[in-house]
């Protein structure tokens, strides 16, 4: 299996750094081809602007979506873009790592996401009609594709809980697996979320990593979230409501995307 880690965290010697080392040996010792996008590491350009798409007339508006497109299809999207998408089409799993900053990820991981996932390649794709509104979530450019967010938090885990202050984790993070990874195609596995990150001792330290060990060992097996597909039939075209038999409890928010389970 090929697996590509997209880290995001500007300390070479943090827990997060320690956690990828820890994943990446597991990963190598099962048998499979690993590579690294360090974003840091590498200056990585968080913001989207002109230069971005060198085939863009000088007076001509800037619309981010049409000229990605463009771009996409004239094969002039920058160097590095290009080498990220290669790097993700060439992937059998994708693993977005990064410290929860602010409620979500960390500014250059966003500008990755902005610049990389262009249109005609993670979106805009597909046929847009009244009965089906591209392929996206669930169908895509990254069909058959597994994707997982590796994640350290500050705070407590009951401070994520269903009644903690935060808010549930799988809330905070459901902007991310549902409409960043599910949305192209993915297979969005479960999180891993390291809690307490910065008052780990190394006893914990052993434990999460031995934790993250085991998910490495299971990442082909392990049972992804069971999203809804959206052109399987569960939501109404083209409000993309879902179908209201399908919503028994009445209830609204994250959790009525997930599929009803027995």
């Amino acid at each position: 299996m090929n697996v590509l880690i997209v880290f995001a965290h500007p300390e070479g010697k943090s827990l997060n750094a320690a956690l990828r080392d820890t994943a990446i040996d597991e990963l190598k010792a099962q048998g499979h081809e690993v590579r690294v996008s360090d974003l840091y590491a590498d200056s990585w350009k968080a913001v989207v602007d002109r230069n971005d798409f060198p085939i863009l007339a000088p007076d001509e508006r800037l619309r981010v979506p049409s000229a990605s497109g463009r771009a996409l299809a004239a094969d002039s999207l920058t160097a590095d873009v290009k080498a990220e998408q290669e790097k993700m089409l060439w992937a059998d799993t994708v693993i977005l790592q990064f410290p929860l900053w602010w409620f979500t990820m960390p500014a250059i991981l966003k500008g990755w996401v902005d610049r990389v996932f262009a249109y005609g390649f993670a979106y805009g794709v597909g046929d847009h009609n009244d009965t089906r509104w591209g392929d996206r979530y669930g169908e895509g450019t990254m069909d058959g594709k597994r994707a997982m967010l590796l994640v350290t938090t500050g705070g407590w885990e009951p401070h994520y809980s269903d009644r903690g202050i935060n808010g549930p984790i799988d809330d905070l993070l459901f902007p991310i697996n549902h409409g960043i990874l599910f949305y192209p195609g993915f297979d969005v596995l479960p999180s891993f979320v390291t809690y307490q990150a910065d008052r780990l001792s190394p006893d914990n330290f052993e434990a999460e990593a031995e934790r993250l060990r085991d998910r490495m060992r299971s990442l082909e097996t392990i049972r992804p979230i069971p999203y809804r597909r959206q052109n399987d039939g569960d939501y109404l075209m083209p409000s993309m409501k879902l179908r209201p038999e399908l919503n028994h409890a009445g209830e609204s928010g994250f959790s009525i995307h997930l599929q009803e389970q027995d």
